[in-house]
């Protein structure tokens, strides 16, 4: 996957119906998705259980862009291994799932997946000021992680923007996880956000019948970050 700064919609499969996870991936990669993030909870470091590496194998063959693979579970570094075989494209841990953040994104360049790391919203910006080098997302939550829907905390678009002034000049995606819909996606985006992440506003209203609805909120969203950026023509 090639780098640049352009806005990317992520749509997470937790608001997908989860009786038709490949339909729906490819659904709403055909109605312009252009990352798909896979959010893996463990019922111990966030309140909530989702699924593991074998339900991410499965679902591989059928996401033709980026497998975006968000684990909120701790411990994880022994899981690593598990989600690289599985397919993953980019995998993100937490700053706050363990004692060795460095080790942690170490591991995961070293399986050939792309190191992203997260940060919930308490947390700050100086957790990561010395593994910079070894990142190449830092996803910004901008609700407390454990289940989908919630309410965006505004608070974090400081954070957003003090984090782009740190990144500088380096090749590292600033994602948004969290109440991103066409009304929050500019906030972020105009603080230097380039990947977002949207469930259920990406996913309300349509169906593996009917996905139309997916590709009217995907460009409802695009349109609304890049008007806040100027990227659009």
């Amino acid at each position: 996957m090639s780098f640049d700064r352009s806005i990317k919609i992520a749509p997470s499969i937790l608001a997908a119906d989860f009786a038709n996870f490949g339909a729906e991936i490819r659904a709403v990669e055909a109605e312009g998705a252009d990352w798909i993030h896979v959010d893996v909870m463990d019922n111990h470091f966030v309140p909530n259980l989702t699924f593991g590496p074998a339900m991410c194998a499965a679902i591989r063959p059928h996401i033709k862009t980026v497998m975006d693979v968000h684990l909120m579970i701790s411990p994880v570094d022994a899981s690593l291994e598990a989600y690289a075989k599985a397919g993953a494209d980019v995998i993100t841990a937490h700053a706050e799932a363990g004692p060795h953040l460095h080790r942690t994104l170490q591991a995961i360049r070293a399986l050939g997946c792309k190191a992203g790391v997260a940060l919930n919203p308490a947390t700050p910006l100086s957790a990561i000021a010395h593994v910079m080098d070894l990142v190449d997302l830092v996803c910004i939550m901008t609700v407390n992680p454990g289940f989908g829907g919630q309410g965006f905390i505004h608070s974090q678009v400081d954070k957003v923007r003090d984090l782009r002034a740190m990144i500088a000049g380096r090749d590292v995606h600033i994602e948004i996880d969290g109440g991103v819909d066409a009304k929050t996606a500019p906030l972020v985006a105009a603080a230097g956000a380039d990947v977002l992440v949207a469930g259920s506003a990406v996913f309300r209203g349509g169906s593996v019948a009917e996905p139309a609805a997916y590709g009217d909120n995907i460009r409802a969203i695009r349109g609304a970050a890049e008007g806040a950026t100027g990227q659009m023509a």
